[in-house]
């Protein structure tokens, strides 16, 4: 079934497979307002969501229908609304909408145009009646199943192709790890001047690592929807670091007084809560970065983010934990 799919649609682009006929209403109505003009403008023969436009005609929330029909009939769609849309881009492939339901597992998507015009909707019904010729709507679980091939091409590969695959981004860990070793070493005198910073070592890392992922998978989230540009990068740049800020004080003030409780080291402790601040400030702006760059430059973010995220994560976290510690030990 994969080899049908990936012959005769997936390719195809998903202007091509949207409907027209998709209801939308205005940011500043009433809830009576905009049961008013459904009625004396009537829907779409499928209706889930109702998408809500702002006074540029550009796509600012979506309501579902449930939500429109049990509100109060004085409330704004504005409060209402739903204001994070997940939508499609216009040049997206069959293919790629197919993963937005894939990922999301929405019933329908809105497909926007670069400056957020709405120019048609996606439904899921679309695919497993239209797009996919397929007779039973039980079988819509298969779609998802054999979309899985591109989200897991290495699972039936041979070992070959698969270490050919996987070992180059291997490659980036075992660079990292040496590089980190190196530069362990090169603070040999204040380790053995306070041991305990070789305790919280792991942990430090871990936590640098984990936010960065959390952050690079944000972000490629976000790509997937996003037109990016400079102006994006900076706005999704300064909520990143209001909220590394926030995950490094909690962060380091819990392990420095984890530090000071056990061993009574309040320089000690100083030393490994700075450093936790700033490398999640780091990693933050790392699993942000990077995928935004390697978009920018036309590659996959999805394959090579990860290992070089990961890499310089490990890389700047142990350089800011042990000069904190030298300067302040």
């Amino acid at each position: 079934m994969a080899a049908t799919l990936r012959s005769v649609h997936l390719q195809d682009p998903i202007s091509a497979h949207t409907r027209t006929d998709f209801a939308t209403l205005r940011q500043g109505m009433t809830v009576q307002e905009a049961l008013a003009a459904i009625r004396l403008h009537g829907v779409g023969e499928r209706i889930v969501y109702f998408y809500v436009l702002d006074d540029d005609d550009r796509l600012a929330g979506v309501v579902p229908t449930r939500r429109l029909l049990t509100a109060q009939l004085d409330s704004p769609l504005s409060e209402i609304m739903i204001r994070q849309v997940v939508a499609i881009p216009g040049s997206a492939t069959v293919f790629e909408a197919c993963e937005f339901f894939l990922l999301h597992k929405f019933l329908a998507f809105p497909v926007v145009d670069e400056q957020r015009h709405m120019t048609g909707v996606v439904e899921i019904g679309l695919f497993t009646d239209e797009v996919f010729d397929l007779a039973e709507r039980e079988q819509s679980d298969a779609i998802f199943e054999a979309l899985g091939f591109r989200l897991a091409q290495v699972r039936d590969a041979s070992p070959l192709m698969a270490f050919r695959y996987r070992f180059p981004w291997l490659l980036a860990t075992i660079a990292s790890g040496s590089l980190c070793a190196v530069l362990a070493s090169a603070y040999e005198v204040t380790l053995a001047q306070s041991l305990v910073l070789a305790f919280f070592l792991t942990l430090v890392l871990g936590l640098g690592e984990s936010v960065s992922i959390q952050s690079m998978t944000v972000t490629i989230q976000a790509l997937r929807v996003a037109q990016p540009n400079l102006r994006w990068y900076f706005r999704q740049l300064w909520r990143e670091a209001a909220t590394s800020v926030l995950l490094g004080l909690g962060s380091g003030l819990a392990v420095g007084l984890v530090v000071w409780i056990w061993r009574g080291a309040g320089l000690a402790a100083l030393a490994i809560g700075s450093g936790i601040l700033l490398s999640l400030m780091t990693a933050c702006a790392f699993g942000l970065s990077v995928p935004s760059l390697l978009h920018a430059l036309k590659l996959d973010p999805k394959i090579a983010a990860g290992p070089i995220t990961l890499a310089l994560t490990d890389i700047f976290t142990l350089l800011f934990y042990f000069s904190l510690a030298a300067i302040i030990l």
